[in-house]
């Protein structure tokens, strides 16, 4: 795991754009403290900060370039099964210096060309440059799990891990306000936008080759194998398909158990994590895991469950027990660290998590994946009552005015039903695009413009926007099943939310994970079992249960699944208080810098400060991260905390 960037020129005044190299690689010292290195040629620059993982010698060390002098690779991420790769190219005559996958993947790009790719089992963002031919390849591996941001313009093409290092090579920062609009609702900011016109997230699954003259080809050479044809004709049965899943989530472990550093795994207690762990297990006696809970927050306390799974398998467990002030306490942290507005609130927990568990290890397994692929989520079980509606359906939806009545919050039990009722009534009314785009934002697209000020809305583009909405919706059909509800799901919320945020949090603290559940295998056989096989009226993520219910605790199964999220609500109503009435969000902010609107930020606090915040929270989380990154990036001056936030942490 490591940070990489780069610059392509196309021509004279590009080349000088390659003086912010240095600086660039500085920008992301976090994601490799061990090591930097640099390569210059005529009009390529590649950049390379090192976490040492395997082969921790010098021989590791990156950019590398292979014996001819010709090719030159700079990779992030960890390639599973390079052993047996290497072993195949040492049988055609290849031979190596160090122990690394990153020369294996060199030499095989050497050997096979830009199809090496489909030969890869693990995640990265990588970048090859063949000095003889002068063109650059840069690719993603297949489910996003690893990011690469690209710049182009006349004069030359940027990359890198982090917006960051994009930002230290001279992009322009314009915002783009389709993106903007899509934060707005979503509370991230999906692929292929971010939110600097012009930057581009590649997408899972693409590489782009680049040429001397300027020309980029840019393919997908990976995309999740559903056919609801095949789907149909699959002939294992329930019990066959549990075998199967077992078997290769098995080998998708042992493959990320490869390491010459501690490893350990997450166990937050839950179905997803307390798998991998209990597999993890039979390959490494004592295995290291780790969990946190809330003193504070008991709802949403989850270390009970935790406990008990590595009771079982005889783990060497640590809980980091926080309070709200502890998680408060990291707040700025993360804010400073995001180089693109991004207000998943549990990022919070992710970054201390990462931070605790790096101290004693230097990669960690998660259950991460596994809700996307399988039907874990509440809105998937929403969504099979939608399309399988009964009485108590149809219940719900009769006393939808009830619903807009009664206190809606996500921090308390009855407060998070109502919230529930009152989005799945509304969903039971729309079509499958509509509902599913319903379910996956805080707040619709009208809302979202009417915060925005007068002259933000007309600086949207709607055509944009709306294509961008139309392409993340483009896999599901009114005919369709929920496994293309799943599918778009993949697609958005892992690559975009899920996946960005245990990078950008894990990468903070020098720290790896790897995720069994997104190993390709298993995610292409995800996406070869019927709807019934993942989730019916009764239980959700349905073969993961019954498959592992042998390994894991009978406590586990009679649990609500809460979550893992940060409760905001306190914190704005009394610390945050100040920050967000005299400072981020004070009436006089917000009109000098005129992005959005005075008079509806002003009811959004109005609302938050009431007997019925409703999800406002999350909104208003929105806008703090976003004004904590604008002054940051976009003030004249940036400084890394406001006068306001700064004494709010003394």
């Amino acid at each position: 795991m490591c940070g990489i960037t780069g610059l392509f020129a196309f021509s004279d005044p590009g080349r000088t754009s390659l003086a912010g190299l240095q600086a660039s690689t500085d920008a992301i010292v976090s994601r490799g403290p061990d090591s930097q290195g640099h390569f210059v040629y005529d009009q390529c620059g590649l950049g390379f900060r090192r976490l040492a993982i395997l082969d921790l010698s010098a021989d590791g060390n990156q950019p590398m370039t292979d014996e001819s002098g010709r090719y030159t690779i700079v990779f992030n991420g960890e390639i599973f099964n390079f052993r047996e790769l290497r072993a195949k190219l040492q049988k055609k005559g290849y031979t190596f210096k160090s122990h690394t996958d990153t020369e294996v993947i060199l030499k095989l790009y050497i050997s096979e060309g830009r199809g090496f790719l489909k030969k890869l089992n693990g995640f990265f963002g990588l970048a090859i440059y063949d000095k003889e031919e002068n063109t650059l390849f840069i690719a993603r591996d297949r489910m996003g799990v690893k990011p690469i941001l690209v710049y182009r313009d006349e004069d030359k093409l940027m990359f890198g891990s982090e917006m960051k290092s994009l930002l230290a090579l001279g992009v322009p920062r314009k915002l783009d306000y389709a993106a903007l609009s899509h934060y707005l609702q979503l509370n991230y900011i999906p692929g292929p936008a971010t939110i600097f016109k012009g930057v581009k997230k590649l997408l899972p699954g693409h590489y782009l080759f680049v040429k001397a003259d300027g020309k980029v080809v840019r393919k997908r050479w990976y995309k999740i194998p559903y056919d609801p044809k095949k789907v149909a004709k699959n002939k294992l049965s329930y019990e066959q398909q549990q075998a199967k899943l077992v078997e290769l989530m098995d080998g998708a472990v042992a493959r990320r158990l490869v390491a010459d550093v501690p490893l350990g795994a997450f166990l937050s207690g839950g179905i997803d994590s307390s798998v991998v762990t209990a597999l993890a297990a039979k390959h490494t006696p004592h295995l290291n895991t780790f969990s946190i809970g809330f003193k504070d927050e008991p709802f949403f306390d989850e270390t009970k469950y935790a406990n008990l799974v590595a009771k079982m398998h005889k783990t060497e467990h640590t809980v980091f027990s926080l309070t709200n002030n502890d998680i408060y306490e990291h707040l700025f942290g993360v804010l400073d660290y995001f180089d693109e507005p991004f207000a998943d609130s549990s990022a919070l927990a992710v970054y201390i998590l990462s931070q605790r568990t790096r101290q004693k290890v230097t990669v960690a397994l998660s259950g991460d994946g596994a809700d996307e692929a399988f039907a874990g989520y509440n809105k998937h079980m929403g969504e099979w009552q939608v399309r399988n509606p009964d009485w108590k359906a149809e219940a719900v939806t009769g006393l939808n005015l009830l619903w807009d009545a009664l206190p809606k919050s996500r921090n308390s039990f009855l407060g998070n039903k109502v919230r529930q009722f009152q989005r799945f009534s509304r969903g039971m009314l729309a079509g499958p695009k509509d509902r599913y785009w319903d379910w996956a934002t805080f707040v619709n697209e009208k809302d979202a413009r009417n915060l925005l000020s007068p002259d933000s809305r007309r600086k949207v583009n709607k055509k944009l926007a709306d294509k961008r909405r139309r392409d993340i919706l483009e896999n599901i059909h009114a005919d369709g099943d929920l496994n293309e509800v799943l599918l778009t799901d993949m697609q958005l919320v892992l690559p975009y939310d899920m996946n960005a945020k245990v990078d950008l949090m894990s990468m903070a603290n020098s720290l790896e994970v790897r995720s069994p559940f997104l190993d390709y295998k298993v995610i292409n056989f995800a996406f070869s079992l019927p709807v019934e096989s993942k989730i019916n009226g009764q239980i959700k993520k349905r073969i993961v249960q019954d498959a592992f219910r042998p390994m894991l605790p009978e406590e586990l199964y009679k649990r609500p699944k809460h979550g893992f999220e940060v409760p905001l609500l306190k914190w704005f109503r009394n610390e945050l208080r100040p920050l967000i009435e005299d400072d981020l969000l004070s009436d006089g902010f917000v009109e000098a810098q005129g992005i959005f609107s005075v008079d509806a930020v002003r009811a959004l606090k109005q609302q938050l400060f009431s007997r019925n915040p409703g999800d406002v929270h999350a909104r208003i989380w929105a806008l703090i991260v976003f004004q904590h990154w604008w002054k940051r990036y976009m003030m004249p001056a940036p400084a890394s905390k406001s006068a306001a936030a700064s004494r709010l942490v003394q």
